[in-house]
């Protein structure tokens, strides 16, 4: 071959090699370092896009879990409550069969009625004091709730709820019974069992919202599970792989700076001989 002073091709070729080995170094170690098989959108610049996308994609869904978890709080305070207020009335009715028996006496009756009339009050107590935030879930307030499931803009996406919850001792058709004698006894009977059929009405009304949304939050969890494949499909790093590109990196970075040294010399070759003439 050609010896040469004034361009050294061959130290030329080796610097290239080289610097692409150093690159392959470089890449590999950012890669173990992120985790991510793209390190910069150079890289894969269609795979960048997508895995962005797919990202944006799992960070709404996981949103949008915590959206239904949020409705579903939302329903268990209200049915929660509700469900102390059935057995406030349940109680009531149990007080009420008992007033109503020759066995009890007037003075005792009396004894039964002051229980009776406290959880009147604690019926109507629960009703106007239970709220989620500021909205207040079983006054009798009708309001229209949005609950965002999805991740987009779109009807699909929503679940509509109407609250209209009246749990007060009014509206149950319990306010103002007593059992201080016998027929009133036995008058609250089926007023208290039209109020505990109220609350059965009420109490699955909340329940079907609260089993839809429970469906909505395992089909969102679904859909995070297969988005997140995807995603770690497209950008992670493969960790097998990347070791190995970086050892072979390592390995034909010292071959290279030892043949670059080698290259090096080519000139000196031409320096003998012009001295040897």
């Amino acid at each position: 071959m050609p010896i040469r002073i004034g361009t050294n091709v061959s130290s030329i070729a080796a610097q290239n090699a080289l610097e692409k080995n150093f690159d392959r170094r470089e890449h590999a170690i950012k890669s173990l370092a992120s985790g991510k098989r793209i390190v910069k959108a150079s890289d894969d610049a269609a795979g960048f896009s997508i895995a962005e996308n797919l990202r944006a994609q799992k960070r709404g869904l996981a949103a949008s879990e915590r959206n239904i978890q949020d409705a579903i709080s939302f329903i268990q305070v209200a049915e929660g409550s509700m469900n102390e207020q059935n057995n406030i009335l349940i109680r009531m009715r149990e007080l009420a069969i008992q007033a109503a028996s020759d066995t009890v006496s007037d003075v005792e009756r009396g004894f039964l009625n002051k229980e009776f009339t406290q959880l009147s009050e604690e019926l109507d107590r629960i009703a106007n004091s239970t709220s989620y935030g500021q909205q207040k879930l079983l006054a009798g307030e009708v309001k229209e709730f949005e609950f965002q499931v999805g991740t987009k803009n779109d009807e699909n996406d929503r679940i509509n709820f109407t609250l209209e919850a009246d749990a007060r001792a009014d509206a149950l058709g319990v306010n103002g019974l007593d059992i201080e004698d016998q027929d009133d006894a036995l008058d609250s009977l089926s007023d208290i069992d039209e109020g505990l059929s109220r609350i059965a009405g009420m109490r699955a009304e909340f329940g079907s919202i609260q089993s839809r949304l429970h469906i909505a939050a395992g089909h969102a969890a679904t859909q995070y599970e297969n988005v997140a494949a995807a995603h770690s499909n497209v950008a992670d790093a493969d960790v097998a792989k990347e070791t190995a590109e970086l050892t072979q990196a390592n390995i034909l970075s010292d071959m290279g700076v030892a043949v670059l040294a080698q290259a090096n010399q080519n000139p000196l070759q031409a320096q003998r001989l012009i001295m040897n003439l």
